[in-house]
C-alpha cells in the first residue's frame, strides 16, 4: 500500500454537508477538481515555457486538459503515471484536512482566522520550498495539498467575494504582509436570512468598509461559540447557522447559503492555487518544479543501487560499475533517462550515506570511485541499507540490492515490508555465495579475497523481502552476476506493467494464465527456482516446452544461476504457462504499455462527516473493505474487474466495481483475505474489444491491529517533537511488542511494550529530535510498528515529517542597476546594450540563491561580489532588437522578485506580483471549464 498520499487514487468522499468545497466530481467545483485545474494549468505553463527556452515548438493540449494530455504536450508521455499519481497525493492531501483537521477553523478560514490560517499556508509554502530544493519532492507533495485546502477554502467560507474581488488575495501567501482588515471579534457582520435566500446577508457597512469576515461553524447541540452578531458557515451540519443571525455564507456548491457565488469563489480558488504554484515553480526551477509533479525529461523510474562494499565484494562492485556505465550512456538523452541516480553502500557496522542525484556524469564518477574493504564478521547492514532506499527512493520505484553476505539487521525485516508496502517499490536482490550457487566454498588463501556462503536460511530472508515486492531472489555465483543483471535494463523502462505474479513455496505444478493485449511489447517470463520445468502455451495453441530450443514462442532465453528468463514473442489474447517443481519457485510475466494503474486502500471515515478516508496501515482482515483504483496512460480505459488474488495460492476475492469518472473506480469487497494478496486489474479500452490484464508486484497483507498516528507534518531542529499513536485489535489481546525507527537515526524514545485488552485500545508515544544542525527539507520517515503477544500478526504506520528551521526572512532579493549602456538605433539588429547589476538580499536575509534569465534573448552571467559573498553581481548584455529583460531572483529559503530593465531606460521595475498571469490562467481555466460543461 502505498503512503497517504502516495499513491494514488485515494480520493475522500464525504456528503454534501462537509464544510468545505465539495469533494465528488458533480455539477459543483470540488477541490478535487481545483486543485487538478490549476496543476495541470501550472504544467501547460511551465512546459511551454521550458520550451521557448529550448527553441522548441510546443502544442497546447486540447480541452479540457487531462493528464495524460498535458504529459504528452510536455513531450513526456513515460511520466503519465507518476504525473497521475503526483496529482492525486496533493488531492488526497488537500481533502483529508476535512477529515482530520473538520473542526479546526484555521484549516477553513473559519470564525474569522484569518492570522492562523494564513500562517498554515505560508510556513507550509517554506516547507514545500526546502523540501524541494533537497530534491525530497514526496514531501513537498504532501505539504503542499495540505495547504491548498484553506487557500481554496478562504474564496468560499469569507467574503472575498462578496466584497467585489475578481482576483485572489496575493498576500494570503506572503508572509509579512497584510490579506485585508478583518472585522473585530465584537463587531456585527451578518443578519438572518430571509427564508431559504441569504444573498443579502453580511452587513451593508462590512460591504462599504470592504471588512473581511468568515462563517462561524459548530457541531454540537446548544453549544455555540458565535459571538453576537457574526455570520456563520451554513448547512445542515452547522448548528450555529440555527442561532441568531441564521443562514449562513459558505459557497462550497450551488446548493450552499451563498451559492449563487460558487462558481466565482470556485474560479478564484483556481487562480489563487495556480498562483501559489507560479511562486513555488519561480522559487524552484522549471525543472525541479516538474519533477515535483512528477514529470522527468526521460524515464520516470530512478536507478537505484543498494550494494555491499566489504572486502569480499570487489568482483560484484566491478559489475555494478559495468552495469551503471552501460545504462548511462546507452540512456542519456532518451526516454529510458533514469529520472534519479541512487546509490546506498552499506558495511559493517555502517551504511550509507546515501547519494542521490539526476546528474548522470557525477553517479558514474560516485559509482567508479567505490572500493571493497573491510566487513569484519561473515553478517552486514543489508536491511539498513534497503530501509534507506525505501524512504528516499521515489515511490513505485525498482531497487537493486547486491551483497554476497546475511542480514545482520534481520530485526528490520517487518520495518522493511512496511516501507515496501507504502511505497510499493520493488526490490531485486543479486546474491553470489548463496549455499545453492556456489556448492563448494572456494579455497581460501592469502592471493584471493575472502569468500563466503549465506546459509540456506538467510537466503530465504531476501527471498522473503523479493516477493513481498515482487522482485527477484537472483542467486548466482560471482563469475555469472554479470550476465543476471540483464535484468536492470530491462526493468529501467518507465512503462513497465506486470501482467501476472505468482508464488508457490513449496514448490508444485500449476496452471497461470495472463492476458496479453495490443498495447503489450517487450513481453518476458522471469522465473527463479531450482529444478523448474514449464510448458507454454499461446493464444493460437501452439505450445513450447521449457527444453524446447527450437519452437518459435520463445524469440530469447537466458538461464544463469536460480534464474530463467525468456522474451516471448507477441500474441494478443490469453497465454498459458504450465509450472512444473518440487522446489519453490516465482513466476513474473511483464511488458510494457502504456496503460497501468495506480492503488490505495481506503475505510469508512470515523470522523464528522460519512465517506472514505485513505488508510495509513494494513487493512482489517476478514472483514469487508474498499480500495481505489485509477488507470493511467489512457483516458478512454475503463476497468472493469478488480480482484484479490491469493499471492502463494489460487483463491480470489472479486469486488464490485462504481466508476467515480475520470478514470478513477471505488472497489468494494466482501472480505479482506487473511493470507497475502496481490491486486489484478481486467479493464477494456473505449470502442474496442481488447481486453488488459494488470497486476500489482507489491503484496499486501491484512491485519487484526489497527494502529493511528496524529501530529504536526513539520519538525523543528532542537524543538522536542511527540507524535502520539493508537493501537487497537479485533483479536486477542495481551502484551505488544513496539518498534518505532527513522530514517535518519535521529534520537528517539518510545515504548517498547504495551499492553492491550482484547476489543480495546492502547496509548504511546514516539520522541523525536533532529539536531539543531540539521537542514531545512530534511525528510524524516517514521515507522511505528506493533506485533501481536504471538508474532504471528503486525502493522505499522508510516509517517513523513519535514525539518524546518526557523524563517525570518519574508522579503525577496533586491536589484541595484549599477551601470547601463545602450547605442541602440531603429536598425535594431545592427545595435547592442548591456547592464550591469547588484543583487542583494537586504539586511538580515537569508542570502542570494539564485539569479536567472526569466525573459529575454541576451547572455546573462553571474558572480559572487569579491569583498561580500551575500551579493552577486549579473551582468547582461543583447541586441537591440530584444529591448526588455526580466531577471528572475531568488533567496535561500525561496523568496522570489522579478526585476525588469529595458534598453530604452535606466529605470528597474522589481515586483512580486504576477497578478497579469494569473488573470491569464483565471480565464483559461474559465474556458477549460467551459469546454467541459461544469460550469
Amino acid at each position: 500500500m502505498t503512503s497517504s498520499g502516495l499513491a494514488v487514487c485515494c480520493f475522500i468522499l464525504l456528503h454534501t454537508g462537509a464544510q468545505s468545497f465539495g469533494i465528488l466530481p458533480g455539477s459543483s467545483l470540488s477541490h478535487l477538481e481545483i486543485t487538478e485545474q490549476a496543476i495541470l494549468n501550472a504544467t501547460v505553463q511551465t512546459c511551454r515555457s521550458l520550451a521557448q527556452a529550448e527553441g522548441a515548438n510546443f502544442n497546447f493540449p486540447t480541452l479540457p486538459f487531462t493528464a495524460q494530455a498535458v504529459a504528452a504536450a510536455c513531450s513526456a508521455s513515460q511520466s503519465s503515471k507518476t504525473f497521475r499519481q503526483a496529482i492525486t497525493l496533493i488531492q488526497l492531501r488537500n481533502t483529508r484536512v476535512d477529515i482530520r483537521y473538520a473542526l479546526n477553523g484555521s484549516f477553513h478560514f473559519d470564525e474569522e482566522m484569518f492570522v492562523k490560517g494564513k500562517g498554515i499556508i505560508t510556513e507550509g509554502m517554506i516547507a514545500v520550498k526546502a523540501s524541494n530544493k533537497k530534491e525530497n519532492y514526496e514531501a513537498a507533495r504532501q505539504q503542499l495539498g495540505e495547504i491548498l485546502h484553506p487557500l481554496q477554502d478562504f474564496y468560499s467560507h469569507s467574503n472575498w467575494v462578496e466584497l467585489g474581488n475578481t482576483h485572489p488575495n496575493s498576500n494570503l501567501i506572503r508572509a509579512g504582509s497584510s490579506i485585508g482588515n478583518i472585522a473585530d471579534i465584537s463587531r456585527a457582520t451578518c443578519r438572518s436570512c430571509d427564508g431559504d435566500d441569504c444573498r443579502n446577508n453580511i452587513l451593508e457597512d462590512i460591504i462599504a468598509e470592504q471588512i473581511l469576515t468568515s462563517g462561524y461553524f459548530g457541531v454540537v447541540p446548544f453549544v455555540s461559540t458565535k459571538p453576537k452578531g457574526k455570520c456563520s458557515h451554513g448547512g445542515g451540519v452547522d448548528l450555529t447557522s440555527k442561532i441568531e443571525p441564521k443562514g449562513g455564507i459558505n459557497k462550497d456548491t450551488f446548493s450552499s447559503s451563498h451559492g449563487h457565488l460558487h462558481s466565482q469563489a470556485a474560479n478564484l480558488a483556481i487562480a489563487a492555487t495556480s498562483e501559489l504554484l507560479e511562486d513555488l515553480r519561480l522559487a524552484a526551477g522549471d525543472r525541479p518544479f516538474l519533477q515535483m509533479i512528477g514529470i522527468s525529461k526521460g524515464s520516470s523510474r530512478a536507478l537505484c543501487f543498494v550494494i555491499d562494499t566489504t572486502k569480499s565484494m570487489s568482483d560484484d562492485i566491478d559489475v555494478v560499475k559495468t552495469v551503471t556505465s552501460s545504462i548511462i550512456n546507452s540512456d542519456l538523452g532518451t526516454e529510458n533517462e533514469p529520472s534519479a541516480y541512487i546509490l546506498v553502500p552499506f558495511n559493517d557496522p555502517g551504511f550509507g550515506p546515501l547519494i542521490k542525484t539526476t546528474d548522470a556524469a557525477l553517479f558514474k564518477d560516485i559509482v567508479n570511485s567505490l572500493t571493497a574493504s573491510g566487513g569484519g564478521d561473515d553478517q552486514e547492514m543489508s536491511l539498513s541499507g534497503l530501509q534507506l532506499a525505501l524512504t528516499s527512493a521515489p515511490f513505485n520505484s525498482e531497487i537493486f540490492l547486491f551483497t554476497d553476505a546475511p542480514a545482520k539487521d534481520k530485526d528490520l525485516k517487518n520495518t522493511v515490508i512496511a516501507l515496501i508496502e507504502r511505497t510499493q517499490s520493488v526490490v531485486n536482490f543479486l546474491i553470489t555465495d548463496t549455499t545453492v550457487s556456489n556448492r563448494r566454498r572456494k579455497k581460501r588463501n592469502s592471493n584471493q579475497p575472502q569468500t563466503r556462503m549465506i546459509a540456506e536460511s538467510d537466503a530465504q530472508l531476501y527471498r522473503d523481502l523479493a516477493q513481498a515486492s515482487g522482485g527477484l531472489a537472483i542467486e548466482v555465483a560471482k563469475t555469472e552476476l554479470l550476465t543476471a543483471t540483464t535484468v536492470i535494463t530491462q526493468s529501467m523502462s518507465s512503462s513497465l506493467v506486470t501482467l501476472l505474479q505468482a508464488a508457490r513455496s513449496p514448490g508444485k505444478a500449476d496452471n497461470f494464465l495472463f492476458l496479453v493485449d495490443e498495447t503489450v511489447i517487450n513481453l518476458r517470463v522471469y522465473i527463479t527456482g531450482r529444478s523448474v520445468t514449464f510448458t507454454l502455451i499461446s493464444p493460437t495453441g501452439a505450445t513450447q516446452e521449457s527444453t524446447d530450443s527450437s519452437g518459435s514462442l520463445i524469440t530469447a532465453s537466458q538461464s544463469v544461476g536460480n534464474f530463467i528468463t525468456l522474451q516471448l514473442q507477441k500474441q494478443v489474447g490469453q497465454w498459458e504457462i504450465r509450472m512444473v517443481s518440487t522446489n519453490s519457485y516465482t513466476l513474473k510475466v511483464t511488458g510494457q504499455s502504456p496503460i497501468d494503474f495506480l492503488l490505495d486502500f481506503v475505510e469508512p471515515s470515523q470522523g464528522l462527516f460519512t465517506g472514505f478516508d485513505a488508510l495509513d496501515t494494513r487493512p482489517r482482515a476478514g472483514l469487508n473493505g474498499s480500495l481505489l483504483v485509477s488507470l493511467t496512460g489512457s483516458d478512454s480505459a475503463t476497468v472493469t474487474e478488480v480482484a484479490l488474488v491469493e499471492s502463494s495460492g489460487s483463491g480470489e476475492v472479486k469486488g464490485v466495481v462504481v466508476s467515480l469518472g475520470s478514470g478513477n473506480f471505488l472497489i468494494q469487497v466482501d472480505t479482506i483475505p487473511s493470507t497475502e494478496f496481490m491486486v489484478r486489474v481486467k479493464g477494456s479500452n473505449q470502442g474496442s474489444s481488447d481486453v488488459f490484464q494488470r497486476q500489482s508486484p507489491t503484496n499486501f497483507r491484512a491485519s487484526n491491529l489497527t494502529i493511528t498516528a496524529e501530529s504536526n507534518s513539520i519538525l523543528v531542529p532542537g524543538t522536542p517533537f511527540s507524535v502520539p499513536f493508537t493501537v487497537m485489535t479485533s483479536g486477542t489481546g495481551g502484551n505488544l511488542t513496539i518498534r518505532a525507527t527513522n530514517n535518519q537515526g535521529f534520537d528517539s524514545t518510545s515504548p517498547t511494550v504495551l499492553f492491550l485488552e482484547s476489543g480495546n485500545s492502547t496509548n504511546g508515544t514516539v520522541s523525536l529530535s533532529a539536531p539543531l544542525n540539521t537542514p531545512s527539507g530534511t525528510d524524516v520517515v517514521l515507522t511505528i510498528e506493533a506485533e501481536s503477544p504471538e508474532g504471528s500478526d503486525t502493522n505499522y504506520i508510516v509517517l513523513r515529517f519535514s525539518v524546518l528551521n526557523t524563517v525570518n526572512d519574508f522579503t525577496p532579493p533586491e536589484c541595484q542597476l549599477l551601470s547601463i549602456q545602450s547605442n541602440c538605433t531603429e536598425n535594431c539588429s545592427l545595435s547592442t546594450w548591456e547592464i550591469s547589476v547588484r543583487v542583494t538580499d537586504g539586511d538580515g536575509g537569508t542570502g542570494v540563491d539564485r539569479v536567472s534569465l526569466r525573459q529575454g534573448n541576451g547572455t546573462l552571467n553571474t558572480s559572487l561580489a569579491a569583498d561580500n559573498e551575500n551579493v552577486t553581481l549579473a551582468s547582461y548584455a543583447a541586441s537591440c532588437c530584444s529591448p526588455v529583460v526580466e531577471l528572475l531572483v531568488v533567496d535561500r529559503v525561496g523568496n522570489v522578485g522579478l526585476c525588469v530593465f529595458r534598453a530604452s531606460s535606466a529605470a528597474v521595475s522589481v515586483s512580486t506580483n504576477q497578478s497579469l498571469l494569473f488573470l491569464t490562467i483565471l480565464l483559461l481555466g474559465l474556458l477549460m471549464m467551459t469546454e467541459a460543461g461544469t460550469d
